[in-house]
């Protein structure tokens, strides 16, 4: 599924953590702090979030094991946890590879399709799932299933009826199926024409449908005809075989089950090589085997050197090669991105400036956007001019643009008490953040967060770039960090988001669907604004310094850019089915693919929403300059001539491989795609024509940059957002030298600087202190220890200064009604806690009093202990005061809490604890 077509006072004090992004400080009864930003704590009156079909509000579907975690959605199995349909408790069709699923009550259903379906229009293909047999246990008769357990790239649904229990774990790549059962045997019913061709007690080999299948027990199978198989065992497992002489290789690991997957990156700058390790963990249910089986995609299997056996599954991104082994490494060569082209020389400057000046002028520069998509659309349109206009000395013009993207930015960074839209809400139930207004699901089916919010973070980039101050972390930087990590979040640390929310990172991919509720299971349509949100990334990352983000936006660059050309392109014409008459796809799903959009069957924007929008990181294209050539020919076959509607993102298209034809094409230009302008298309085309079209052979020791080559000559080009000048090493030896917050670029047509500074406004920082944590915060504090009070992991309204009291160090300060601190995982262990001790003192005014009060799990819950405070003699004049609660054992989030009858400061405290 995708989409298409005054403020908070700042705080005295901001924290910041060691991740990079401010703790969320809690600022108001509505909003959460995050730096000088912050975002709603519930959506606005009116809207919706996560709901079904009906439009009734939904939980996740999950089981007390994993309440409160943050539910992956968007995943190839969400349609277990994202109940979208009300009549279906269990899940839609399932699309993991090689073998698909699809829960009902008594168990799981399984299949292999390998012979694709072409449908009569020949739109779509598609390996339709189909049940061969149920994994269960015999008598189940659940009434739904809920999710118990889930990794980067499997998931454990679990079935109950009360008095029998069944849990599965499934997953990408894995031929097997998982299982325990409870209250019941074993059991594995067969459905369609059956045959068992070998029975050697806990092993069957059998026959489904024309799939061959093996059951492995550690008991032995009891056979009901050919309806189904039965066996005393509470754990067992089934695989799909590649061939039946595979039965010995696979009866090896039948209980060696995996219990976790992971994937883990790394970026080599000075090789431009990223590296990527997919591991998966397994526990030996019965004997000392470890490892597993794993079938790996085209994608992974061409970019990695690790050996795989001579067996092979079928599947509708083609072939899979199994390996033997826990883990693989894929590396994939990283050719950069950029924040813009070089300028022509022959680039028209005054037809440039005044097609700017056509969109500074315009009646509503922002086209009427007022949801997420279209208004990130709007932000980068703008942010794009202001490099086109810097490079074109038009400087005015350029402060302009970058005013209007920071200001509206700004905005929707900010959620202000009683505000009903432009602004970010948190779903704590959910754990993801959802921009209103909204538009095309992203509210109510979690759809397409990648796509809308990666316009705001790469147009957040441009911003950076003049205005470094407003990106950083205590500004705005860390508000467009949680967008990235609502949704693709790359930091395991981080809990209020699900581990890469739309990336898929064994497909290769991302998913759109929230739900996942399709017979095709889900589905992404616009790949190309799936790389935007990386290049997003990759440049906002870059250009703050922060290394962690930067590389994960890498890492979804190049696994994205691999799978795009085999599963959108088909560029080595190795996974398309031999019959189906089209050589590119407007949708990725599970079961295929689809010649089609979500809203048009016109040729020109099937083809276009893969090519949409066109940024400095749309350079990837090149990879497959023959296919963009029969890309546009298909297309205006189809089209029966020349394109029209979209023509300035085709023709820009059409220049990453043939730069003339697309001068020839574009002319005068037609109304461009709302997202896109006449000065940008302009820009692009004439650059390439200029520079000539992107060199894939070589790399630099810096991810922003870009080498293009016309004719065998190559043109340079970098961009260093740094503070100091730096030279660029290319991997053919070359250098090149860029000043400062600029990006350079040296060829034979030309060279030039398109430098970052000056002219803005740029924001100022406050000057308050700000107190940084250099680690991470504990994640087990002892209640009976001392917890010095600035040591918070969050706080609502206090400042941190430095304590004259015994044994110096910091207390928190500027303490009144309404303020609090968090302490995360207080442990009392096994011994009672009777009395909480405070360090406090008070300088407040006569008749300014207040409480000191301890709350568990939430700063509005019942007190359980407190005492009252007043002037001590003076802000440094301590006394330690205790106070009785109820007795407290095991581990809590403890929240410090004050309440007064007054508005004035009334404490300060330095240290807590238990005793």
């Amino acid at each position: 599924m995708r989409s298409i077509r005054p403020r908070l006072a700042a705080l005295a004090v901001a924290i910041v953590a060691a991740a990079a992004v401010p703790f969320a400080l809690p600022g108001s009864a509505n909003a959460v702090t995050v730096g000088a930003g912050s975002y709603a704590a519930s959506r606005p009156a009116g809207t919706v979030g996560p709901s079904d079909g009906n439009g009734a509000a939904l939980t996740p579907k999950v089981t007390a094991r994993m309440a409160g975690k943050p539910v992956p959605t968007n995943d190839w199995w969400s349609s277990l946890v994202f109940q979208r349909y009300p009549a279906n408790p269990y899940s839609e069709n399932m699309y993991a590879h090689p073998l698909t699923f699809h829960a009902a009550a008594q168990g799981l259903g399984v299949g292999y399709p390998t012979s694709p379906n072409i449908t009569p229009d020949g739109r779509y293909y598609e390996f339709m799932h189909r049940d061969d047999l149920f994994v269960g246990v015999s008598g189940l008769n659940a009434p739904r299933t809920q999710v118990d357990g889930w990794s980067d790239w499997t998931v454990s649904p679990l079935w109950t009826d009360g008095s029998r229990t069944l849990r599965t774990t499934i997953g990408h790549g894995s031929p097997y199926v998982y299982a325990e059962a409870t209250g019941g045997n074993a059991r594995v019913a067969f459905n369609g024409p059956t045959s068992v061709w070998s029975n050697n007690g806990g092993t069957l080999g059998v026959t489904v449908n024309g799939v061959d299948y093996a059951l492995f027990s550690p008991a032995a199978w009891s056979l009901v005809g050919t309806a189904e198989a039965t066996s005393p065992a509470g754990f067992f497992s089934v695989a799909v075989l590649p061939s039946r002489d595979a039965l010995s290789l696979f009866q090896r690991y039948a209980f060696s089950f995996v219990t976790d997957t992971k994937v883990s990156w790394s970026y080599d700058s000075a090789s431009a090589r990223m590296t990527a390790t997919y591991t998966a963990t397994t526990t030996a249910k019965q004997g000392t085997q470890t490892g597993t089986l794993q079938a790996l995609y085209r994608h992974q299997w061409l970019n990695s050197t690790d050996t795989t056996t001579a067996y092979r599954y079928t599947s509708p991104r083609g072939e899979m090669r199994l390996r033997e082994g826990a883990s693989f490494t894929t590396r994939s060569t990283f050719n950069g991105v950029l924040p813009a082209l070089p300028l022509s020389p022959s680039a028209d400057k005054n037809r440039l400036r005044a097609e700017i000046d056509q969109e500074l002028n315009a009646a509503d520069p922002w086209k009427g956007a007022s949801d997420t998509y279209w208004t990130g659309k709007a932000l980068w349109r703008l942010a794009a001019l202001a490099r086109v206009a810097n490079q074109i000395g038009y400087t005015a013009g350029r402060d302009r643009l970058i005013g209007m993207v920071r200001d509206r930015l700004t905005d929707w960074l900010t959620a202000s008490p009683g505000e009903t839209e432009r602004h970010f809400a948190y779903d704590a139930t959910w754990g993801t953040l959802i921009g209103y207004k909204s538009g095309y699901g992203t509210d109510a089916e979690l759809n397409d967060h990648h796509f809308h919010y990666g316009y705001y973070v790469l147009a957040a980039s441009v911003v950076a770039q003049h205005d470094p101050a407003w990106a950083s972390d205590s500004r705005y930087g860390g508000m467009i960090k949680l967008l990235v990590k609502d949704a693709n979040n790359y930091d395991r640390g981080e809990t209020r988001f699900p581990f890469l929310r739309h990336f898929d990172a064994y497909a290769g991919h991302g998913w759109a669907s929230g739900h996942a509720g399709f017979a095709h299971g889900n589905n992404e349509e616009s790949s190309s604004e799936a790389m935007m949100f990386a290049t997003a990334a990759v440049l906002f990352g870059q250009a703050t310094g922060d290394t962690a983000l930067r590389d994960a936006g890498i890492y979804l660059h190049t696994t994205q850019e691999e799978a795009i050309g085999q599963y959108w392109f088909d560029k080595d014409n190795a996974v398309f089915p031999a019959s189906y008459g089209h050589d590119t796809l407007g949708i990725v799903w599970g079961a295929g693919g689809t010649y089609g959009t979500w809203w048009t069957a016109n040729p020109e924007e099937i083809h276009g929403i893969n090519m949409l929008p066109i940024t400095g990181g749309s350079l990837y294209h090149a990879a497959w300059k023959n296919d963009i050539i029969g890309n546009v020919n298909e297309l205006r076959a189809a089209n029966g001539g020349t394109e029209v509607e979209w023509k300035d993102i085709i023709t820009q298209f059409l220049a990453l491989a043939d730069p003339a034809q697309a001068l020839a094409n574009y002319g005068g230009g037609l109304a461009p795609e709302d997202g896109d302008s006449r000065a940008h298309a302009h820009h692009w085309i004439t650059s390439l024509s200029a520079f000539g079209t992107p060199d894939v052979s070589v790399t630099a020791n810096v991810p922003t940059h870009a080498v293009l080559n016309k004719n065998g000559a190559r043109t340079y080009v970098a961009y260093n957002p740094g503070t100091a000048a730096t030279t660029v090493t290319f991997s053919d030896g070359q250098t090149l030298s860029v000043p400062a917050s600029s990006t350079a670029w040296r060829g034979p047509a030309g060279s030039g600087v398109d430098g970052g500074t000056g002219g803005v406004n740029p924001t100022t920082t406050t000057t308050t202190t700000t107190t940084t944590t250099t680690t991470a915060p504990p994640v087990s504090r002892n209640a009976f220890g001392t917890i010095q009070a600035e040591s918070f992991d969050q706080q609502n309204g206090l400042i941190v200064e430095g304590t004259s009291d015994t044994g110096g160090g910091q207390n928190i300060a500027a303490i009144n009604n309404g303020n609090w601190a968090l302490y995360r995982g207080v442990d009392f262990g096994t011994r009672t806690g009777t009395q909480f001790v405070a360090r406090v003192a008070s300088g407040a005014a006569g008749g300014v009093s207040g409480l000191v009060e301890v709350r568990l799990g939430s700063p509005t819950a019942t007190p359980v202990g407190s005492f009252a405070i007043g002037n001590t003699g003076g802000w440094q004049s301590w006394r330690t005061v205790p106070a009785n609660i109820s007795g407290l054992t095991g581990k809590h989030d403890v929240y410090l809490t004050f309440t007064s009858g007054q508005p004035a400061d009334f404490v300060n405290v330095n240290w807590i604890t238990f005793q």
